[in-house]
């Protein structure tokens, strides 16, 4: 981990109020209302989500924990908009987004939201460097990408430098380990400065000690650069790390 990293993630966490809400007056920034989500398998529906109602003021770092099929993952794709919710309705500053067109979907998840997970989706052919480019490849015109060429890679370079990666520019993702990767998609997620960071189980493939230090560069971007994070995992060690803790049990919030 870079000494920058390092210096930070031990700062001091904040503390919830008594009812383990998040202390202070910052906007509700991601939220969902009366949320249900069924998924059909042959002649059966399946209901995963079941009236889930869930809001994160900007800045909060959420922990969503859960055991396997308790829609923690489902909750966390319906906010991202990588899916869309039977009933209920997500909103983001405000503005209902669930029901969307696909083109403005993509692009608040191009624009607005950052997506990590429990693999890491690197494109094998690439550099590390040029991974965390992708989404700027995929999202401007390319007039645009020329254009913005050297500051773009400036910035990709300061994020990788930021989660330990400044010696790894030119390496593709066979010649990383596990941590080396899900560090570069987190520098990769960050690259078109998100409002919110959305992870999907980030340390659930690595070891505990590497687990710890991803842990570490997520609790350094929320409380240094103030991201809000929310993350889905099923470790309770790693959840109390969060600012708040949302449990799902059988596809209903039991816990707040």
């Amino acid at each position: 981990m870079s000494s920058q990293l390092h210096q930070h993630a031990t700062t001091r966490r904040r503390d919830p109020d008594a009812t383990g809400k998040f202390l202070g007056s910052a906007p509700t920034l991601l939220g969902a209302q009366g949320l249900f989500k069924s998924y059909r398998k042959g002649n059966h529906v399946v209901p995963v989500l079941k009236g889930v109602d869930f809001d994160v003021r900007s800045g909060e770092f959420v922990a969503i924990v859960g055991q396997s099929g308790s829609g923690k993952s489902t909750l966390l794709h319906l906010l991202g908009t990588l899916d869309a919710p039977d009933q209920g309705e997500v909103r983001f500053e405000g503005n209902r987004i669930d029901h969307l067109r696909s083109t403005s979907r993509e692009l608040l998840r191009n624009r607005d939201f950052g997506m990590i997970f429990q693999f890491y989706h690197l494109l094998p052919e690439l550099s590390t460097l040029e991974n965390v480019l992708a989404p700027l490849m995929i999202s401007q015109r390319v007039w645009q990408y020329v254009w913005a060429w050297r500051r773009n890679r400036e910035q990709a370079t300061r994020l990788l430098k930021l989660v330990g990666l400044g010696h790894r520019l030119t390496h593709r993702p066979r010649e990383l380990s596990g941590g080396e990767m899900q560090r570069a998609a987190i520098a990769r997620a960050l690259i078109s400065s998100p409002k919110v960071l959305l992870a999907d189980e980030p340390t659930g493939n690595l070891d505990q000690e590497t687990g710890q230090e991803i842990l570490e560069i997520l609790r350094t971007l929320n409380r240094q650069e103030g991201l809000t994070i929310v993350m889905v995992t099923h470790d309770n060690a790693i959840a109390a790390q969060a600012d708040r803790i949302v449990r799902l049990v059988e596809g209903r919030v039991v816990q707040l």
